[in-house]
Order: C-alpha cells, then structure tokens, then sequence
C-alpha cells in the first residue's frame, strides 16, 4: 500500500494518520504538497480524479480515496481495536456523531476556509460575504457539541472512535483558520485536552 499524505493544516490525511496509530499501522507513505499543488498534478489526479489528499493505493492498484472510507478499510484489515464500534448499536451511534460532525461543523468550517482565508484567495468563485456568513454558524456547532459532551468523555462512545478524529481534525483545522473554540465552552475544552494528549494524536 502507499498512502498519499499531505501534512497539517490539512485536516483529512490527519484523520488517518491518527486512526493508523491507534491501531498500531505503519503506513508506507508519499507526501503531496498541497501548497505546490501537487494535489492538482495530472499525476496524482490520475489516481484521484477529485485532486484532494488522502488516497490510498492498494498493492492491487486499487485506490481508496476519502478519509473515513480509508479509515473503514484499515478497520476491516486491523478490527482492533473497533473505532467504527461494536455491535449494531454502537456502530450505528457512532455513525450517527459521524455524520453530525461532517453536516454540522465541518460545512462551515469549509465555506470560512474557502471564502475567506488567505491561503485560498486565488481560489476561482470566492465569496467573501458567503464565508463571512458562515463564521455564527462554526461557533453554533460548536456549542452542540460542547452541550453534547457534558458528563462524557468521548463523542460518540464510552472510548474513543472515529468520532473523536472527525471533531478533533476539524475543531483544529477551525483554529488554524483563525476561528478558535470559545473559552466558555468547557465541556469541548476539557475533551480536547483529554484527546489531544493521546499518543496517536500528539504524534
């Protein structure tokens, strides 16, 4: 296998780089610079024609793109520990945090990132406005998830899963962009502090 990387701020190769070191995997990997734009290189679009990081590319030639469907295929090989869960309820609550972490928080994050940062600006389609719209709607998802963390340690289980990856990339890569968790909200903090010291993520 070959996973092709790109380094932080880029939150989605981060994910799997986390998931790979909970399960102890060793991921031969070739970095892309997203800055040079290697992502958008007729090479690499050849294995993925979306020209976004992560992909993996199977010892078959088969290549897996989009984060969490890498991070399933990891499960499937290396079941444990179950990041995806155990048993039907567990599984389907953890996809439930899942999803509510891509359609919550991360649509604005996006539109932030792309519309008005300055590492984006030579981006065709921009609107500044639509970007700035989106900066109330970063800080309501996250009080949803500081409400739902009260009393719990994790997202989505009692240990951590895949769920904490998805909110731990994604409230970072919301730091990076200049839109940070608000210091009132100390359910999140005190999770993020408890996460963020876990070997797999500190590394």
């Amino acid at each position: 296998m070959i996973f092709y990387n790109s380094p932080n701020p880029a939150p989605n190769p981060r994910r799997v780089r986390i998931f790979a070191a909970e399960k102890g995997i060793a991921l031969p990997a070739r970095e892309v610079s997203i800055p040079a734009g290697e992502h958008k290189s007729d090479e690499f679009k050849a294995l993925n024609p979306r020209g976004q990081t992560p992909a993996l590319q199977l010892d078959d030639g088969t290549v897996i793109a989009e984060s969490v469907a890498i991070c399933r295929y990891l499960e499937g090989l290396h079941p444990e520990p179950p990041l995806f869960g155990s048993g039907a309820k567990e599984q389907a609550l953890i996809e439930m945090w899942n999803r509510r972490v891509e359609m919550v928080l991360m649509p604005p994050v996006g539109a932030v990132w792309v519309h008005t940062h300055k590492f984006t600006e030579r981006l065709p389609g921009r609107i500044l406005e639509w970007g700035e719209a989106n900066r109330p709607r970063i800080y309501e998802a996250m009080r949803f998830f500081d409400e739902t963390l009260a009393g719990r340690e994790f997202l989505a289980a009692d240990r951590f899963t895949i769920s904490d990856i998805l909110l731990l990339t994604t409230i970072d890569f919301s730091t990076f962009i200049g839109m940070p968790m608000p210091d009132e909200l100390s359910n999140l903090h005190a999770w993020h502090a408890r996460v963020s010291a876990r070997p797999s993520v500190a590394a």
